[in-house]
């Protein structure tokens, strides 16, 4: 292995009598990620600007205290079932299922059973991180013991590489995804100057609780092609689920993300068939995070690759209800790179 090109790993505290690491992967470049086995977190992404300066551009927390407080999910590998369930119940072959009612009357990213307080065993395979999970039957109301691979990779291109897998034991419904807030700006702005795209002309209808009603609709004024945050966020923030018009192919980027003043712009491609953008609406930290503040909304945006919300209750949504040892593997790409913008 290249002596630049380097993964370590060192203590980072306790949590339910289980030590807790963070894992530090450096490109040839210097640049570098850090992760966390509690909730396969992604800790920080170093990347340099238009001008070679090196900033964390995903929000975090200095100490283990901060994530165990959070309640944003920052940064949090988000299982067994990533978004909202509508009353909390599904239904596989007549039988309903109970979770947890942690969002109102509804279920979001999983209630109790949730992966992003969750603590990973791991193993370092030359370039990655492999975490991996045994997720037991009836954990949160979900059936099935569920083993879960959650693969890191950080390249010398600045792509920061996930991939998960998982197999249960009888039938679940699974839609993972990754939870990091992004600022490109490194926390020295909000979100709102901020350009994003979005390759989807369609979005999942919703509740005002953010419950699909079942209708696939226009995007039409929350579509993003290359338009500022703020000037599509006039009425607030936005925690909507996009459909990519191509469906399941991650050889072309999906999003992009992209902040004029450092000049640094985010690809991101996956094998989801969809989004879910969520512009931090609700962040408010009880610790100070890793850029010297407390988190406050809209000081970061979430890009969340994954299944379609509440699936499990349509049977017009691409199913997500994996059979008995059927293998769950889809996987999220985050790119880095800069421009320079000509006058």
């Amino acid at each position: 292995m290249n002596p630049l090109n380097t993964i370590v790993y060192e203590p980072f505290g306790w949590y339910a009598e289980k030590e807790i690491f963070k894992f530090t992967l450096t490109n040839v470049h210097g640049n570098y990620v850090e992760l966390l086995n509690y909730g396969a977190i992604v800790k920080s992404i170093v990347v340099p600007d238009k001008n070679g300066n090196k900033e964390n551009v995903v929000l975090g927390f200095p100490t283990l205290e901060g994530y165990i407080k959070d309640k944003s999910y920052i940064g949090a590998t988000v299982g067994r079932f990533a978004n909202r369930i509508n009353n909390a119940e599904f239904s596989i072959d007549d039988k309903t299922y109970y979770l947890d009612k942690n969002d109102g009357k509804n279920n979001n990213h999983s209630g109790s059973a949730g992966f992003n307080s969750k603590v990973f065993d791991f193993s370092i395979k030359e370039d990655a991180v492999i975490f991996t999970l045994e997720n037991e039957n009836g954990d949160g109301g979900f059936p099935g013991n569920l083993k879960t691979k959650v693969i890191y990779k950080w390249t010398d291109k600045n792509e920061l590489k996930i991939e998960f897998l998982a197999v249960a034991d009888e039938p679940t419904p699974i839609n993972f995804t990754n939870h990091s807030y992004f600022n490109l700006s490194a926390c020295t702005e909000k979100i709102h100057h901020h350009y994003l795209n979005i390759q989807a002309d369609k979005i999942v209808e919703s509740t005002e609780d953010y419950i699909p009603t079942g209708r696939i609709i226009p995007a039409e004024n929350c579509s993003f092609y290359h338009y500022k945050l703020g000037d599509v966020m006039k009425d607030g923030g936005l925690n909507t689920y996009y459909i990519f018009n191509r469906n399941n192919v991650d050889e072309d980027s999906v999003c992009e993300l992209f902040e004029e003043i450092s000049g640094r712009i985010m690809h991101v491609f996956t094998s989801y068939p969809g989004v879910q953008l969520y512009t931090g609406d609700y962040l408010n930290s009880a610790e100070i995070g890793e850029h010297s503040k407390f988190y406050e909304p809209f000081d970061g945006l979430c890009l969340e690759c994954q299944y379609y919300p509440d699936s499990p209750n349509h049977a017009n949504f691409p199913n997500t209800i994996f059979k008995a040892e059927q293998v769950y593997n889809e996987t999220i790409t985050y790119a880095f790179d800069v421009v320079t913008l000509e006058n």
